[in-house]
């Protein structure tokens, strides 16, 4: 027979309600109760039922974790990151996948079976309407790794994609590319449109022009690069949305002959883990994915907990990892 609370309390010699609040994160219990239920605790094998606190407190503790990039082998190194940093909060993620889905209200409907605490969106393309929805339902919201325009009830962390683009674009002029295009993700996506914005800022006349992949994925970047090829339009640089569809791209111009970065140069984002392996070597734009993920999961603490944070939009800083895919500086 599983062990109880009651057990517990009888073994300490202290009422049920005392031995429950030495389980209860914030609740006022003396040291010495506390020791004592604890020792009793021990001795019985007792671990407290988290299921049933939620019902006494009204906080599961559960958080949703919802994308709908889960072929984006970056999002797995990111949902990686997030399960550990939620557990290690005291959190429990509830991974959603939202990639056959664009209905904000089904989402909502499916998180609210679980009764979340609060909401975590791990993506850079789900609709506008999402962040709307879970805030009308009351449900803290943290936007991570995309951007959704700034609002009084969202918690953003990302980095500042426009100056990222820009970025981008100084370290492809600075190595001598003439001409500059840009390869990027959905075109709806805020994040894709921020990034081309500050790409075309910085080359501005040597832009070679844009197209856009359906999705982030090693297929969608190597299929727009094959239909550039085809048309015989290849620019001397690229700049890509992602590492993933810049892998795409570089497969593409491999298999067509060119040489990487001796005729073609591409550029990444993200730095995931695949782009440092030794066969690809892709120069990239680093996001800090640990302190994004740590940032995201601290202010969804304080959301959950009623704290106002001080800052709502965390723009974080990015940095240029040279491999093998770019021209050395002159």
């Amino acid at each position: 027979m599983a062990v109880t609370l009651q057990d517990v309390a009888k073994r300490a010699g202290v009422s049920k309600s005392a031995a429950s609040r030495t389980f209860t994160v914030g609740a006022s219990v003396s040291k010495a109760t506390r020791a004592k239920v604890e020792k009793a605790a021990a001795e019985l094998g007792y671990t407290p039922n988290v299921l049933a606190s939620s019902l006494t407190t009204g906080r599961t503790k559960l958080i949703g974790l919802i994308s709908n990039n889960f072929t984006n082998p970056y999002f797995l190194e990111i949902f990686d990151r997030f399960t550990f940093s939620l557990q290690k909060a005291g959190l429990r993620p509830l991974l959603v996948n939202l990639s056959h889905t664009k209905d904000a209200a089904e989402a909502l409907d499916m998180l609210r079976q679980y009764s979340v605490d609060g909401v975590i969106v791990a993506s850079s393309t789900l609709p506008p309407d999402f962040a709307e929805t879970f805030q009308g339902a009351g449900l803290p919201l943290v936007h991570a790794f995309g951007w959704s325009r700034p609002s009084p009830d969202t918690y953003l962390v990302s980095i500042d994609n426009v100056a990222a683009g820009r970025f981008a674009g100084e370290a492809l002029v600075s190595r001598g590319y003439g001409s500059i295009g840009y390869i990027g993700g959905p075109e709806s996506a805020t994040t894709t449109q921020d990034r081309l914005a500050g790409l075309k800022d910085a080359v501005q006349r040597r832009f070679a022009g844009a197209c856009f992949a359906e999705e982030y994925s090693f297929h969608a970047g190597r299929a727009e690069m094959q239909s550039v090829i085809a048309r015989g339009e290849v620019a001397e640089a690229y700049f890509c949305g992602d590492d993933v569809i810049a892998i795409g791209v570089l497969s593409a111009l491999i298999d067509a002959g060119y040489k990487v970065p001796e005729d073609v140069g591409v550029l990444g984002l993200d730095d995931m883990e695949m782009a440092g392996w030794a066969n690809i070597a892709l120069s990239t734009i680093r996001q800090p994915t640990e302190q994004i993920v740590e940032t995201a999961v601290s202010l969804m603490q304080q959301a959950v907990n009623k704290e106002d944070a001080t800052e709502r939009t965390r723009l974080l800083p990015f940095s240029l990892v040279e491999r093998g895919t770019l021209r050395p500086l002159p």
